[in-house]
């Protein structure tokens, strides 16, 4: 299990922690249907991440957790894009 924002910082969604904690607090995140608000709130595989990113709506599916940051490609493995 991981930590919401460090994994969307992990799987480059957002360029810091910090980013990611801001989004999370504003309520533009939502973790399989329900509004989340605390960066603490504990995610695992199977998960279903809905974004707001700007103008657009992105749902991934989380395949995979992360212990650090790493490249594009790496962090690719961690998620699913849904339609």
């Amino acid at each position: 299990m991981s930590r919401i924002d460090k994994w969307l910082f992990h799987a480059r969604f957002y360029r810091t922690r910090v980013l990611a904690q801001a989004a999370i607090a504003s309520g533009r995140i939502r973790l399989n249907g329900a509004r989340i608000d605390k960066p603490g709130h504990v995610l695992k595989a199977g998960d279903v991440l809905t974004l707001g990113k700007g103008s657009q709506v992105i749902a991934v599916k989380v395949l995979a957790l992360a212990e650090k940051r790493g490249s594009a490609k790496e962090a690719q493995i961690l998620y699913e894009m849904l339609d």
